[in-house]
Order: structure tokens, then sequence, then C-alpha cells
């Protein structure tokens, strides 16, 4: 089955939903009956403690220390996977459902302009983003053809975690890459190239991220390719040169995959985030988030 066959053709009671068409899938989003709406994290339930076992600096790693990390992350990722294949597909569409609500329907996500998000995979079992998706695609102009929101979505390049993030303007822009996974083409409908987020001429507002587990200190586990580390750690040292202000980096999580505080193993080359969403509501955990978010 092709990756847009996979991406939308539903049925409820299956593992996974399968889509017939993904511009079927984002047209009719907005028809999903909406669900009761879960409480955002009050700031007193959120760990004051930042992440601060992060370093960011060209400091050497003992290469022990390293292996032992990787180590606990294979161990960590198996557990999340049999978890998530495990999980209940009534809960897995009701979490989808409450966590793009909440994204929906934040001042956070309202007042982003400019938006970095991830194209939804099934086989991944990764939060839908489908809805998130048709919202910023059907708000790009106003009534007087101003642009309100760009959206930017993954392609990558190869297998030594390199990714861009590529503007795309309908859904129509992605095609299946070899791995069956939706990104978007280099060449538009008109044969003009995608725009590169890193050759935009405004600064990201808000990323929209993936990942396998998380902790509420930004811990954020991935699926050992480092695509979006190496890209996140690239673009936020683009946005300090050009003395913007850096993105908000926010995950989107099912509930059983948050881990204790602090249990995520992590390197100097993780990037940790600023907020997760997951069921129960928004969670800030970095001063930005904090900000951004009151």
């Amino acid at each position: 089955m092709s990756a847009i066959a996979s991406y939308q053709n539903c049925s409820g009671q299956s593992m996974f939903r399968h889509c017939k068409t993904t511009a079927r899938l984002i047209r009719n989003a907005k028809e999903i009956a909406p669900v009761t709406h879960l409480p955002t994290t009050p700031l007193s339930a959120v760990s004051s403690n930042v992440r601060t076992n992060i370093v960011m600096n060209n400091d050497v790693v003992d290469p022990h220390q390293l292996e032992a990390i990787f180590q606990k992350k294979l161990a960590l990722r198996s557990k999340i996977r049999k978890e998530l294949k495990n999980m209940d597909p009534i809960q897995r569409s009701q979490e989808d459902t409450a966590i793009q609500d909440i994204v929906l329907e934040s001042s956070w996500f309202k007042a982003s302009r400019n938006i970095c998000a991830y194209i939804s995979c099934a086989s991944l079992r990764e939060v839908d983003t489908s809805r998130i998706v048709s919202e910023i695609l059907s708000n790009q102009t106003d009534g007087n053809g101003r642009m309100r929101k760009k959206l930017y979505v993954p392609r990558v390049e190869d297998k030594n975690s390199n990714m861009r993030m590529l503007k795309i303007s309908a859904v129509k822009d992605l095609v299946a890459n070899s791995m069956n996974i939706l990104e978007p083409s280099l060449l538009d409908s008109d044969g003009n190239q995608h725009e590169d987020v890193m050759q935009a001429s405004e600064p990201v507002d808000l990323f929209i991220l993936p990942g396998l587990a998380f902790d509420r200190s930004g811990g954020r586990l991935g699926r050992g390719g480092g695509y979006y580390d190496v890209f996140l750690k690239k673009y936020q040292k683009l946005a300090q040169e050009q003395k913007w202000k850096q993105p908000l980096l926010v995950a989107l999580l099912y509930s059983l995959q948050v881990v204790d505080e602090e249990s995520i193993p992590v390197t100097p080359y993780d990037v940790p985030v600023d907020a997760l969403v997951s069921p129960r509501g928004f969670i800030p955990i970095s001063p930005v988030a904090i900000e951004r978010c009151d």
C-alpha cells in the first residue's frame, strides 16, 4: 500500500489509520467530532528543574559514557515501541483528537506565523497531525491576500542525519519517499523549488516535533537517526546569527510516551524541547515556553 493510501484510509478498529487520499483526510479534518477538552497543566505542577544536565558545548565526551547512554536509549526505544504497538486503537484515536484540539485552540499556535511541523506517519505510530496541517494550509492568506501562516515540513536528504524543512502550499506537494513516508517534493506543481526554511527571510515561530519518549525536564528520545537534533542545532545557530527570537519547540506525545523526570538519557548533542502536549494538556518546561504561553 502506498504512503498516501496508508496515511488516509481510516478504520476505527484497526491499529493504524488508513486513509484513501491525503487530500481528503486534510480537507475533512475539521469535520472530526470534537471531544471534551482536557485542562492545561498548571504551572505549579510543572517541574522547576529545566534539564540542567545537558551542556551544549564543545567539550570532549568520554566514548565509554556515550556508549552507556546509547545502550540506555536503545532499551528505552524498544520498550516504548512495544507499548505503542499494543496501544488500544480507540484510545489512540481519542488521544489524537485531544492533542490536536489543545494545539489548535492554543494562543501560541494561533499567534505563530511560520511553522515547521512533521507529517504524521501511521506506521511509525506518531501522534496524528492531519488537522494541524489542514488548519495551517487553510489559513495561508487573509481576505486581502496577505500571508498569514506558512508551513514547512521535513524532507530527509540522506542517511547522514541531513534533513531540510521545505515550504508546502497544498497536500499535493507531498510525495512518498523510499521508506514510504510522505515528504515534500523538490519542485512544486509549477516546477519551482520549494522554499527552504534555512533561506527564509523571516524566523520560524514554532516547531511541532515528534519523538518516541519525553520527560518533564525537556528530554526527547527520537528514533536514533539524529535528524531533528542536527537540524534544530543548525536552525538555532541561524536564529542567533540573525538576531531572531528562538522558535518554540513543542513535542506531541501520547500519554504512554511520558517517562519519569530526567529519565531520558541525553548527550551534549541532544536538543531539549520547550514544551509538551499530551492528552492531559499543555506542559510548559523552559522559560521560553512559560513566557510565550502565559
